[in-house]
């Protein structure tokens, strides 16, 4: 099972990805190159990322809260 960490490093690599595939798409429709598969496989790459959110999500939902103190409160 990945960590958490492996998690968030994941998704900021895919976002980038996006990123790029989006900049792609961009320039094939200012040549007036067809884009379908393209736009298909970001969306392939948008629900991954999803999928990976839902994940972190679940992972972080069963970690300990922490019972510390608030930064900068009062000390009585």
């Amino acid at each position: 099972m990945p960590t958490l960490e492996f998690l968030r490093s994941e998704i900021e690599r895919m976002r980038v990805q996006v990123g790029r595939q989006r900049k792609e798409i961009l320039q094939l429709q200012r040549a007036g190159i067809p884009t379908r598969s393209a736009e298909e496989l970001l969306q392939r790459m948008l629900g991954k990322i999803d999928g990976l959110c839902a994940e972190r999500a679940q992972m972080k939902a069963q970690l300990p809260k922490p019972r510390g103190r608030v930064l900068g409160g009062r000390k009585w």
